[in-house]
């Protein structure tokens, strides 16, 4: 069985014409064929070749077909699932379901200073097990934080998979660099799960060859592949939001075309990543209501490739506290993001642009999830909704609906109750304490930790996770990069309880 999203069932919003939409796909046919795509391997360029595209070695550019493009997009499912680790734990990607992912952080906060440092390996063990008790968290990303305490930065991204694996059963994205995809498959085969790898582009159109290894190790694994564009319209990409989906466009559906050639049918789904250029700082515009448009148009255009998308920029605001702005900026972008179809919604956890994170952020985000996915799930209108025989009965005053069965029965279903937010009287306010959102988010963290027990791994699996972690270790030594220093640093970290 799968973990419950939210299914949408009302039309999703559009910015767009159909035929806008339509000269959107024209512009990106004629980019793919009239520019191409730039792929940093020599393996690329002759597969590619072989393929009937037109390859120019010398600017390492590959030209696609109409007609190839067209026929690949059809070979991608509409929809696929994607195996979490024990059961009920497995996603449906596509349709009409919305499912939500966290953002990433660079480093945790200190919730006194909010000033960034590298968490220690038992915060992100408790991040990754806060994650797995909140109903309104599907999918990991690849990057709960970007590592922890003492762990070299090639060994980073396996220790993230380990210990995601360790203490939670949901689904999970995963990274790559200098070849660790080796190991984060092995794991997921260990334990019986799948990963979804997530591959970058590099825009301007271009793909270098270490996201070409993730994909082709995934597709020989039978792992789906996501791609991820991450244009910045004013610099990367074009200032227009329709001009800048063009050029995501072109990024993603080059590597959809790679992808489907060594693989035809293999799962896919693509994830719109962009933030304008902040024209005054020079840094990515975070929270900015442009990404949001962008999205918009970038979900409209591939629910008409009728292929698996989501948007990622949604998790990332320009907040540097848990506040207000943080609020409103994640909130915007997830509404919108949900209305407009995304499958995958990237949201919890990120409190300021890339660089950190934490699990009370995340906390407070859940409760925002279930506001989107209970506004997503629309109204029911049948006879025992219009209740026009209850109102009947109760008729006007002294009459009252608290005491009737309708109302036992509907209302957990009609409304819904954050467990994180202030939701008392003012009087009860006062006298208990004055207590905040965030007050409450910390308390149910700390409840989070004392109570939730995550599924364990089985002994022998846990051996075979710590089997395979120690060949990556061995792996990066004897290449070297791994130094002496690092590896003592390393091992006295990994003497954490967790």
């Amino acid at each position: 069985m799968a973990l419950k999203g939210f299914t949408r069932n009302f039309k999703p919003l559009e910015l767009l014409t159909d035929e806008e939409v339509e000269a959107i796909h024209r512009g990106t046919l004629e980019i793919l064929w009239a520019t191409g795509v730039r792929f940093e391997s020599e393996w690329a360029l002759d597969f590619f070749e072989k393929n009937d595209c037109k390859v120019d070695r010398d600017e390492r550019r590959v030209r696609f077909p109409q007609g190839l493009v067209e026929e690949c997009m059809r070979q991608c499912p509409g929809s696929f699932h994607i195996k979490g680790r024990g059961p009920n734990n497995d996603l449906v990607l596509g349709g009409n379901t919305l499912y939500f992912k966290q953002s990433a952080g660079m480093e945790t906060i200190s919730l006194d200073s909010y000033e960034p440092r590298p968490p220690t390996k038992v915060e992100y063990s408790d991040y990754v097990r806060v994650l797995d008790a909140l109903p309104n968290l599907h999918l990991y990303a690849p990057y709960p934080y970007f590592g922890f305490e003492g762990v070299p930065p090639v060994m980073r991204i396996p220790e993230g998979v380990a210990l995601k694996t360790k203490y939670s059963c949901k689904p999970q994205l995963t990274g790559y660099t200098r070849g660790c995809e080796i190991f984060n498959i092995k794991m997921a085969q260990a334990v019986g799960m799948e990963i979804m790898g997530s591959i970058m582009a590099s825009p301007p159109l271009t793909w270098f060859e270490d996201s070409i290894w993730e994909a082709r190790r995934m597709i020989e694994a039978g792992f789906p592949v996501r791609t991820v564009d991450g244009d910045v319209p004013g610099a990367t990409a074009p200032v227009t939001y329709a001009g800048s989906v063009i050029s995501s466009n072109a990024e993603h559906i080059s590597m959809m075309v790679l992808i489907q050639l060594l693989n035809p049918g293999h799962r896919f789904m693509v994830a719109h990543a962009n933030f304008p250029q902040n024209m005054k700082s020079g840094a990515p515009a975070f929270g900015d209501i442009g990404a949001s448009i962008g999205n918009v148009i970038f979900n409209q255009v591939w629910r008409r490739y009728g292929i698996p998308f989501g948007n990622d920029s949604t998790g990332y605001v320009y907040g540097k506290v848990m506040d207000y702005q943080t609020g409103y900026e994640k909130a915007i972008g997830g509404v919108l993001s949900a209305i407009s179809g995304s499958n995958v919604t990237g949201f919890h956890g990120g409190v300021s642009s890339e660089l950190s994170a934490h699990p009370v952020q995340a906390i407070l985000d859940d409760d925002v999830a279930g506001m989107i996915g209970r506004f997503l799930e629309g109204e029911k209108v049948d006879d025992e909704t219009l209740a026009v025989d209850l109102i009947k009965e109760v008729g006007p005053i002294p009459g009252y609906f608290l005491n009737k069965q309708h109302t036992r029965k509907w209302w957990k279903l009609e409304q819904f109750m954050p467990k994180a937010a202030d939701r008392l009287t003012y009087p009860e306010w006062m006298a208990t304490g004055k207590k905040s959102c965030l007050d409450y988010a910390k308390e149910r963290m700390e409840e989070i930790l004392a109570t939730h027990k995550p599924i364990p791994l089985t002994p022998g699996q846990e051996e075979e996770i710590e089997r395979i972690l120690e060949e990556a270790r061995t792996y990066y030594r004897e290449k070297g990069l791994i130094s002496e220093e690092e590896m003592a640093i390393y091992r006295e970290s990994m003497k954490s309880p967790n």
